[in-house]
Order: C-alpha cells, then structure tokens, then sequence
C-alpha cells in the first residue's frame, strides 16, 4: 500500500511541542506551550484527553505506564498513564528543562536544561542522580543508548558530546552545530538518536545532512542526505526495527531512508511548511507522527511499503515549482531539458525514463476533470483508472509514480484565509482549565474548570467599588465583562438549554441585583460587553442586543457580518465584525462600527474597513481609559483613533520592538493616554499569560512610526504629534459635557508649543525659512511673537516680516473667536440697562492676578525689558491693513496710562487725551496688550466727562472689542508723547528698569470707586518709595505702601482719611492746590493736548531726535 498523508490536526497553541506513543501504540501523546498534554486515540479523535502539567511543557516520554514532562517550572514531573494523576517530581533544575527522555526498560530518565545541566535519575528512586557536566551552553537534545552505556547530548555551544553513564565521563565530543546563547536561537533543536538494538550507529541533524557515526570508533561512517531537503534538519528518529531512519527539517520536509541502501524512500511535505519539532514512530507498524511549531499534530502512514521516488523527479519539482502553470507541450520542452527521452530499459531504471510525461498525463488528467479541489495525491492513491490509463499509454507499462499529496501539479490561485473567530477582548482561549474570562481597567475575572470546581472568581482593582466575589458556574459561562457598576456573562446554547445573558448589577440600590435573558432559538451569544448605564451583546443572528444595566431591551440593531469582537466605554460601543468579503492570503478583512449610546444617539464609525498588518489577525479591542477607540493585531502593532484627524487609525506603538525572543509577546489589559502609558503582561514564548502565578503587569511607552527619529527633529516631530494626539480626548470630553482639569490640557499645550519653537529655532540653524514659516503656522499666537522676537535676534529680517504677517492673521482670527464667545456669555451687559454700572466683583480683577500674570509673563520672556520693544520696531513703518479710522488710514496706536514717578518732578497722572482709549489688563496673553473698544463709538459728552475720572489701581474687565480695531491697536508701532519721553529718560536716570505698570482707567464716571486715604497716600508717596526700591513692581510698591502707612500715627492716618471723603471733585482741586505743575510741565502737558487733536490727519515724518537715535542704537542687532 502506497504511503499516505493525513490532514494535519490543531493540537496546542503556538510554540514549541513534542510527541511521542505509548508501549503498545495505542495512542498518541503531546504536549505543548499551552501546559497541557493530550492523549488522542487516533488521529481523528475529536475530544482528546488532557492533562495541565504546567504553564509551558517543552517535552514528554511515555514509558510502562509513566508519563514524564519537562516543564517551565524548572522541575521533571511524573503523572501516571492514562490517568495523569501527579505522583511527584523526579529532579529540579535552576532553569526549565529543554529534553526529557526513557532509557530501553523505563527504568531511567535523562533531562538537559539550559544550566548546562544533564541529570540521569532513577524513575523508582529519584533520590539516584548522576549529573554530567560539561557543556558551555543550553543542552538542546539526549539520547540514551540502547544497551545503557552511553548517552549522547547536543548542545549551544555547537557540540556533540557521547557520555559515559557508568563514571559520568566524556568519552567523545564533535564540534558539528553552530554556535548560540539560548534554545529560541538555535537554528536546529538537534534531536539526535542512537539505532535500536545493539545501537551501532548514533545519528545527528547537521544542517541538512544526517551524519552517522560508529559506535566504539566514534569515526563518521556516512552522510545521508537528500535534494528535497533545502533547509536545515531539526529532528531525526528510528524505526523501531533500525532499518529506517526519518528526519525533519525546519521548512515541513520530511524525509524517510533505508539505512542499509542509504536510499531515500519517502518524501512528505508540510501542509503549511511549518517547522517540524517533534518525530515518533509507531512501536508495532509503519507510521510516523510528527508535530510542528505551531502545534499542529500530523500522522504519515504506510512508510516504505510502496516503490521509492525517484530522486531527478524530486529535484525537478523542487526547482521548478511552477512547471505546471504551462501546458503539456512546455512540459515536454522542460522534461527535455532534464532528462533526454529514451527507450525502456529492464531492470532498476525502468522507473527513470519516463516519470516526467506520466505526471503531466496525471495533471491533464485532473484539469480535464472540472473540480480543482480535489488532491492529486488522493486520485493516484484511489483511482486505478487512473493508473491503467497510464500504463496503457506507455509500451512497457512501467508502474506508477509513488504519490505524494504535498507536490500539487496545478496552481489553485489565491488562497482565502480562514475567518477569525470570535473572541472576548482580555480573555485566554475557553479550552484551558485555568483561565482569563476578563482582565481590564476596573478587575480580574478568573474562570477554574477542573475535577475539583467549576467557579468563577471576581478580583476588583480598587476594593472601593466592590469587595472579591466568587461565583459557580453551573450553567458554564464563557464570556465575561466586568465594569464600575455590573459583571456580565454569557454561555452559549446546548441542546436543553437556550443562550443565555447574565448581569450581576452589584451598583443597584435595590435587593435584587441579578437578571437573566434567553435569546431565541439557535441564536449563540458571541461576544459581551459593558458601558455605563448599559449592556450589549452579539449573537449568532448577526444582531446586537442592547440592554439596561437593570434589564430592560433597548434597541436592535443587525450587523453586516459575523462578529469579532465589540467594546464598550461610557456611552461609547465599538463592534468589530467580518465583513462581507473574504480575505485572501492570510490577511482578514474586517469592518468597523462605532456609535453612542447617549441621549443623542449616532454612529460616528460607519462599518468602515479596520486596518491590520498583512497577515495579522486582531488580538485585543477596547477604549482608552479616557474614551479612546483602540486596537491591537497579532503583530503587536497598537492603534488609536485619531478623532483630530476625521476619525483615521494612527500606530501609536509596536510592540514587537520591546520583546526580547522571537516568540515573547505582550498581552494587552489597559491603555492610558494621560500619562501615555500602555500597560500590559509580558509573555515569555506565548501569546497570553498563565492565571498562575499572578502574571505582572509591565508598562510599555508610545512611539509613532515616524521617520528618522534617531535624528533631533524627527524625535521631537515625533513628540509634538504624539502629544497632539494623545490630547484629542480633551476636545472631544468638553464638547460631550465631561469636566474637565485645564491644568492638564494648558501644560500639554505648553508642552507642544515649546517643541514647535524648537523645532523653529532648529530650521532657523539650518536656514530652513519656508520650515520656519510652516512651524510657525503651527503655533498660538503668543508663540509667533516669540519666533518673530528670534527671527529678529537671529538677523533674519525677511523671516521676522513673514512672520509678522502672519501674527496679524491670527490676531484677527482670534479678536473673531473671543467676539463670537462674548457675544454669547457676557451677561453682564443686558442686566445692567438702566442701572448704575458700580464696580462688583465681576467687574474687578484682584491685585494679586496682576501679580500672578506678570510672574508668567515675565518668566516665559527671558529677554530684557529693552527686547520688549523689538517686536513693534521690527515692522514699524508698515502700514496696517487691518487698521480703520474715520478720518485717517493709519492711526498711532494708544498708549495706556503709566504710572510712574521721579525725584525730579511729577507728572499729572490723571491727565487724558481726547484720543483716549480702553485701558489694557497686564496678561499672559498677548492679545491682552490690544487695545480694547467698543462696538458702538462713545458720545462727545462721555469723552469730556472721562477726562475728570482719576485711575483705579484695581483694573474692570473690558468690554467687547471689534476684531478690526483689535489687530489694529496691538500690530501699530507704539508712539510716545514728550510727557511719556520725559517720563521715561528720568526712570532710565534713576536706575528704574522694571517693567512699567499698566492701570486701566475707567469708562466713565459710573464706573468710578471712592478713593480711600491709602489710595491717596500712595499717589503722594509712590515717588518715594520707588526712589529708595527702585527695583519693585506694582505689587510691591503696594505691599511696601501699605507698610508705611500703618507706621503712621492715627492723626496722620485720620487726616488723609478726611481728605478722601472729600469727594474726587474736591481731591482733584485739592491735588491741583498742593502742587501745580512748573512751567516745563505746563509746556509739556500743552504740548500733548495738541497733538491728540492733530492725531487724526496723516502722521507726517519729521527728523529723529537724540533721544530717540539713542533708544534705536540700542535695538540694533548685536552680535552675541
């Protein structure tokens, strides 16, 4: 009988596994990375049984009734056959053991571990160990020798060594493999094997050759090797007779020899080239089992009972793979090029003339045949039609070609993937007895189903929401969701009992706290989840459920495919589903939906297409902890949805870039943007982590694939936008109602800002202006006066003009958005017609802000004073397009009022020009410092009354300002009367060069406040005081004020307290009766009456006088 293939079989999860059969090959055994070992009965046994040994099993023997297991827990465990009942533990290791193996009678064991370590032990008393060192890295692989004398050993460090067990000496060693530090990076796991019987020959996988040494001489006797072989061997067993030997590599071949011919009898390949890791012969009969690295288990039956291949054949269909994608004439054309026709000849070639033009008689024959699907292998193996059409075609009637299911002679197009199937966000897979059922932000639900219990176990957090639960499973639940205020869980349907949907609403204030709904007839729920207020479900029916926390049916709604996976958060549902096409070439196609469950209901995400890696499948769905969509695929990139950008997904991390071995993965449980922190388990050759011992939860950070990151400005590209997308939650919380910390989203603001001037300052050095004009485009306002105030410095004269245009556009933009807001939340105004506008605490700002603001200003200028006024001088003779005026297109902008004192004279404080404007507040903000106007121009008579009105040294909040007249006033240069000149020159004399005090005045004589006696001592003594401090702001001159007024004597302080009842019209004549003005002054003060009534024509330019050329030498460019 011809040898055959069977399909292969999902046995473990992914990772490394191992088989072996038991004495009478009744069953077959494996083990896997998943902990578990199965005894199947044959390979079609549908429910196999299973054992948990471990977290992780990386090897078994079986052997009179005992079953032995390598596990990473660092032990050799025994369990009795078939029972798996644990009967103890043989020896221990520092680190896991890597291979564990029976001597000929069971009486013996050896493992290797990657300590360096072997152990032999006794299985009846494992108190009898012999240990051999030796080896300079991880042994990879044992083997006993079959009359007890020897072991053989493979190991990392690249050699082979042969240990005497009897004195635990080297008796030999052979440097055969390469070199490396750790099992996961060994290129061959090297499982070598003595022949049966007497053991005369020892066989080792060296790349992909077979190398066969003598026993007692230890000298090579030959190679076995094959051309279907094209990558490296990793495993090789014996016939239980010793004639054959089997090997496996790590791209699925599989090749079977006659050691006595040394001729090649069988060729197999792997469904899906999988690593082959684990090879075992039947005990009674010709079939091999072999599993692969991604736990598959395969079985090959009937091996060497058919006629052997021929070797020019295999080689041609390994080079020529595509050979049957041309017709029969091309077939000829390359079959000539291997082997020339001939004539039959008797003997042992007849199988060698004509094998080429057979196979492409096969292949007609199946294309002629309109089902594709079928398997060449299968029609060779059971149609003898076939065959006799064959030999009838040929004179000699040579026989047929042995088959081989792996060698498909047509090309069946694009292979569609398999649909994934649907899976709860933050679970294990349901077929473990320890498991995940939920594991998020708010707790940990754990589901055990042994033969002791079947329960589940509810771990909050934060014991403030609720204390631990534990709960039966008697109906058993499969799917969990756990939240702030319910436990949800699902079961699917049996034949007695319908799907069903339990809440445990532990949130309610009433007694009954539990409800349950049955879905209809053949309807399975699929997936669960949780939101605030709220619980949905996917079933089988493609609909989704929503429910109440409490238990009332909301609405139904059908989705396109068959559900993934969905989650909730809030008010938030995202349902990940199949959409209506199938995906081709391992990639899955996926939809979206995402929708709000709110008062306002509406679905933001519309089933739009969700993107994965090519050849990725999701892994993990959910929210952020602040509400944001995200996702992780199986190769471990992250997503997020960026809502600032039309709701697009943007990689916001890889975590493949943070794992160590090839097959470490991370298992996701929470994602937090503020702090940006991505929290998960590290998982050490799985996909997910063991319930036991309580896995730890690592914190990995956020990176976004952006380019040359090595590089400074891509790093801090990378920052600015990572920042800006881990900041749109902030907008989109305050447009849906959530209070929110402006603390957090002003410092991120900062934050971005002080990156894009960076980068600024960067593109400047490099003479990158057009970037700096793009940056700058990036930036607030406030930002951009800063850039330009660097342009300057930096002599970029041009730049700083650019730049200068631009502020004024966004100064416009912004006076529109603060007018549209004012014009919708000041209040204040309607209320108050008819009434007299009397200062309130609406209406005041308090000392101390200015104090506070001018703290803020001060320390995110670092510039002097004098750099200031760069700004303005910058673009002083550019005429504002911005600017309107009734009789004038330019129009100096108006200064505000300063206070200030010398020792020399005293100016007037309370004198106003007829072109007097509002005040300015002292600010951060630069707009601030714009000069604020009313949308409707003031009446004459107001003016007049407004110039007998005396400051107030507690600023009012402005009223509304138009944006035209608000750019206009801020981007105008700043023109100073002879007073201000006169002024200033005689602080620069005094050592004054603290920042000037801006006060706002007030609008008219109803906004006026009562001075007090302090007030007025202070304007009387503030030249003082700022003579013997020169260097104190208004605040402290305040402070120090009030200071010198309580020394005072209560008949000093009386007196000046008369003086303030007086009433402002008796203290201004008062003020003027004390001390008029000299003749200077008066001059001075003429002088700038005249020139507010002749601001309205056209400025004209006159010549700069000295004092004004001193004060431009100094803003002239320095080189620093």
């Amino acid at each position: 009988m011809p040898s055959a293939q069977k399909p292969m079989r999902y046995g473990h999860t992914e990772g490394h596994t191992d088989v072996c059969f038991d004495d009478a090959g009744s069953c077959i055994v494996t083990c896997g990375s998943d902990g578990d070992v199965r005894i199947w009965e044959n390979l079609d046994d549908d429910d196999p049984k299973s054992i948990n040994v471990g977290a992780k099993a990386y090897s078994c023997a079986l052997k009179n009734g005992r079953l032995i297991t390598a596990t990473s827990n660092n032990t050799v465990q025994v369990h009795t056959f078939p029972e798996g009942a644990p009967d103890g533990i043989l020896t221990r290791f520092t680190t896991n053991a890597n291979h564990v193996i029976f001597n000929g009678d069971g009486t013996k064991i050896a493992a290797g571990s990657s300590d360096f370590m072997i152990k032999v032990v006794e299985v009846s008393d494992s108190s009898k160990q012999k240990t051999f060192r030796g080896h300079d890295a991880p042994v990879l692989s044992l083997s006993f020798d079959p009359r007890d004398i020897y072991l053989a050993s493979a190991s990392c460090d690249g050699s082979v060594r042969v240990w005497k067990i009897a004195d635990q000496t080297c008796t030999t060693s052979w440097p055969l493999l390469q070199k490396c530090n750790d099992v996961i990076n060994a290129k061959s796991i090297c499982r070598l094997g003595w022949q049966p019987g007497k053991g005369k020959l020892l066989a080792i996988p060296v790349d992909q050759v077979v190398k066969l040494y003598r026993r007692e001489t230890w000298d090579s006797q030959f190679d076995l090797s094959d051309a279907f072989i094209t990558q490296p061997l990793n495993v090789v067993a014996w016939s239980p007779s010793g004639q054959y030997l089997a090997a496996g590599s790590v791209n699925g071949s599989i090749v079977v020899w006659n050691v006595e011919t040394q001729e090649c009898i069988e060729r197999m390949k792997h469904e899906k080239k999988y690593s082959v890791c684990g090879l075992a012969w039947h005990p009674k009969s010709n079939h091999i089992a072999y599993t692969d690295t991604e736990g598959n288990l395969g079985l090959l039956e009937h091996i060497g009972d058919g006629k052997k291949p021929d070797d020019k054949m295999v080689a041609s269909t390994v080079t020529k793979d595509y050979n049957d994608l041309f017709d029969g004439e091309d077939d000829d054309y390359l079959n000539g090029d291997i082997e020339p026709q001939s004539s039959p000849k008797p003997g042992a070639d007849e199988d060698d003339d004509d094998v080429m033009p057979t196979s492409v008689h096969l292949r007609r024959a199946v294309l002629d045949d309109d089902d594709n699907s079928l398997d060449i292998g299968m029609i060779k193996a059971n149609s003898s039609l076939l065959e006799k059409e064959d030999d009838d075609d040929q004179p000699g009637g040579f026989p047929a070609l042995p088959p081989t299911s792996t060698q498909q002679p047509f090309y069946d197009g694009p292979m569609p993937t398999p649909k994934q199937k649907p899976f709860q966000s933050g679970s294990t897979p349901a077929h473990l007895m320890h498991r995940f059922m939920v594991w998020n932000s708010v707790g940990i639900i754990r589901c055990y189903n042994d033969e002791q219990d079947n329960a589940i176990d509810v771990e909050f957090h934060d014991t403030s929401i609720h204390h631990a639960t534990h709960l039966p499973n008697s109906l058993n639940h499969t799917m969990a969701d756990l939240s702030a205020e319910a436990i949800l869980l699902a079961c699917e349907s049996t034949e007695e009992l319908a799907s069903k949907l339990h809440c445990i609403h532990f949130g309610s204030w009433d007694a009954n706290k539990e409800w349950t709904v049955d879905m209809p007839k053949d309807e399975d729920i699929e997936a669960i989840c949780l939101g605030q207020g709220w619980a949905a479900c996917a079933t089988s029916a493609l609909l989704v459920r929503v429910f109440t926390v409490g238990g009332i049916q909301k609405e139904i709604f059908s989705l396109p495919g068959a559900v993934v996976s969905m989650a909730g958060h809030g008010e938030q549902l995202m349902v990940i589903y199949h959409r209506g096409r199938t995906g081709f070439d391992g990639d899955q196609c996926l939809g979206v939906q995402l929708m709000e469950l709110g008062k306002k209901k509406r679905q933001i995400l519309h089933g739009e297409p969700l993107s994965l890696t090519r050849k990725s499948y999701l892994v993990w769905v959910g929210f952020s902890a602040e509400g944001t969509p995200c996702y992780v695929d199986s190769e471990g990139i992250v997503r997020m949805l960026n809502r600032g950008l039309g709701n697009t997904w943007i990689p916001v991390c890889n975590m493949r870039e943070h794992c160590k071995g090839k097959s470490d993965h991370y298992w996701v449980v929470g994602i937090h943007e503020n702090p940006q922190q991505l929290r998960c388990i590290p998982c050490k050759g799985a996909r997910f982590p063991p319930t036991l011992p309580r896995p730890a939860v690592a914190i990995l950070s956020f990176k976004l694939p952006y380019c040359q990151v090595a590089t400074e400005k891509g790093q801090m590209e990378e920052q600015y936008w990572r920042s800006v997308v881990f900041h749109n939650h902030t907008d989109y919380l305050s447009r849906n109602g959530y209070e929110l910390d402006e603390t957090t989203k002003s410092q991120a603001l900062k934050e971005q800002q002080e990156l894009l001037m960076k980068l600024f300052a960067l593109s400047c050095k490099l003479e990158r202006e057009f970037r700096c004009m793009e940056l700058a485009d990036l930036m607030t306002h406030n930002v951009v006066n800063l850039a330009i105030k660097y342009a300057s410095r930096s002599r970029r004269l041009n730049l700083a003009q650019r730049l200068s245009e631009m502020a004024v556009e966004k100064a416009s933009e912004l006076a529109t958005a603060e007018e549209d807001e004012e014009e919708e939340e000041d209040f204040r105004r309607p209320s108050r017609a008819g009434y007299s506008n009397s200062p309130t605490e609406w209406g005041r700002q308090p000392v101390r802000n200015v104090q506070q603001d001018q703290e803020v200003e001060d320390a995110e200028e670092s510039d002097a004073c004098e750099e200031e006024e760069e700004t303005p001088e910058v673009h002083k003779q550019r005429p504002n397009p911005f600017s309107r005026s009734v009789t004038s297109a330019e129009v100096p902008a108006p200064k505000s009022i300063v206070i200030t004192s010398s020792s020399q004279g005293r100016v007037n404080p309370f004198k106003v020009s007829s072109n007097k404007k509002d005040p300015v507040v002292p600010s951060t903000n630069l707009l601030d410092t714009m000069t604020k106007q009313s949308k409707k121009t003031s009446l004459p008579s107001n003016r007049a009354t407004n110039k007998q009105n005396p400051p107030v040294i507690k600023p009012l909040i402005p009223k509304p300002k138009s944006k035209q007249a608000l750019a206009a006033s801020f981007f105008q240069p700043r023109t100073l009367n002879s007073s201000e000149k006169t002024v200033e020159e005689r602080e620069e004399k005094a050592g004054n060069e603290s920042q000037e005090v801006k006060v706002p005045a007030q609008e008219n004589t109803e906004n006026r406040r009562p001075k007090t006696g302090f007030q007025m001592w202070l304007e009387e003594n503030r030249a003082n005081i700022l003579t013997d401090n020169p260097d104190l702001d208004e605040a402290e001159v305040i402070k120090e004020g009030m200071s010198r007024f309580r020394v005072l004597s209560s008949e000093e302080r009386m007196a000046w307290t008369e003086k303030a009842k007086g009433g402002p019209g008796n203290d201004l004549g008062e003020e003027k009766k004390r001390k008029r003005p000299t003749g200077d002054e008066d001059e001075a003060e003429k002088k700038e009456e005249q020139k507010s009534e002749d601001s309205n024509p056209p400025k004209k330019s006159k010549p700069l006088d000295q004092s004004t050329n001193v004060r431009l030498s100094a803003f002239a460019f320095k080189q620093s």
